[in-house]
């Protein structure tokens, strides 16, 4: 009885699937609703790292709340790993932000499909992680049908490159940096989560709007708030708070590589709604690399599958083999012992 209910508490309360769909959902609803808030034909609310400031607050307050009725436990994690992660996270928004700026949207995605071998670079250099040679031909079709169906005019120029590189980097760094906090410290997502939230959120909330303002010349103090665009935020930082939560989930139980291959479903279902909701072009050219990008994805999560079980049926392997030879040296040992002379110890003679 006790071990059923040990089994239970340990079952995850989201399944992997839904931890996954969430995702996909929460993110592609959060680009349309900031499609909708940020665009010249919507809003114009054109803030968006105090906007992710906003957000941050929201998910930092349902962790509070959660915190404070029970619903979830807080374990100690050193207050400078956090600041560190939080540093590199916000590095990572800023340098988004501003490589989107400074460079065409071309160069921009390309820099986001170049977070793919990074992690995979960073994961091995860090963890050692071995990847298997299908799953790097899985990774490499993934990049050539995203690539094909979002790059279009490549421009760059050294600011925009610098940029583009730090906020690779950072980003690259905080995803594995997520996984590797909740194994070091036995902490679960939605606890790192509110943890991180309040620091992200305080110093976004700080220095958003000067960013913002070098962005685009606008300071958000001087926007005229309405019904719609609170709606619309309202709208934003709740999906976000879901968003934040199943990118800690899915890191947490599977790698930053894995989220940032199968992430990548959700350039597809953007483009896809991007043509139902708001009639955007979508060319031959980018029903193949759709094609494509969703191969390599199959391809990938069979590649993953078939690494787990090779890696599952090696470690039965080795451990029957250990069982094995471990009974073998007990039988020896027993032998030894009975037909082994016995001797005085203190006098080294043997007794007849």
């Amino acid at each position: 009885m006790t071990n059923q209910v040990m089994e239970e508490e340990k079952k995850p309360k989201v399944s992997d699937v839904g931890a996954w769909g969430m995702n996909v959902v929460s993110s592609v609803g959060i680009i349309m609703a900031n499609k909708q808030l940020m665009s010249a034909h919507g809003y114009a609310f054109n803030f968006a790292t105090t906007l992710t400031g906003f957000h941050f607050g929201v998910t930092a307050l349902v962790g509070m709340v959660s915190k404070s009725t029970g619903l979830s436990a807080s374990k100690h994690v050193p207050l400078w790993e956090l600041l560190w992660f939080s540093i590199v996270a916000n590095m990572s928004i800023t340098g988004m932000n501003l490589s989107l700026m400074l460079n065409s949207v071309g160069f921009y995605q390309i820099s986001k499909l170049s977070m793919i071998p990074v992690v995979c670079i960073l994961e091995w250099l860090i963890h050692g992680k071995q990847y298997s040679r299908e799953v790097k031909m899985a990774v490499l079709v993934v990049v050539l049908g995203v690539g094909v169906c979002t790059v279009t005019d490549v421009k760059v120029n050294g600011k925009g490159f610098i940029c583009s590189c730090v906020a690779v980097m950072a980003t690259s760094f905080q995803q594995i940096s997520i996984g590797s906090l909740q194994k070091k410290y036995s902490i679960g997502s939605f606890e790192l989560l509110s943890k991180t939230a309040p620091i992200q959120a305080i110093s976004l909330l700080i220095f958003g709007p000067f960013i913002d303002y070098y962005l685009n010349g606008q300071f958000i103090l001087n926007y005229k708030l309405s019904p719609g665009v609170i709606f619309f935020i309202l709208l934003s930082c709740s999906l976000a708070v879901f968003c934040n939560i199943s990118q800690y989930l899915c890191i947490g139980r599977f790698s930053a590589t894995s989220f940032q291959v199968l992430g990548h479903m959700k350039t597809v279902a953007v483009l896809t709604l991007g043509w139902i909701l708001f009639d955007s072009a979508l060319t031959l050219k980018n029903l193949l690399g759709m094609a494509v990008a969703i191969l390599g994805m199959v391809i990938y999560s069979w590649a993953v599958e078939m690494d787990k079980q090779a890696a599952s049926a090696k470690s039965v392997s080795l451990s029957h083999a250990k069982n094995s030879l471990t009974e073998e040296e007990i039988r020896l040992l027993k032998d030894g012992v009975e037909n082994a002379p016995l001797k005085d110890l203190e006098l080294g003679v043997t007794k007849g």
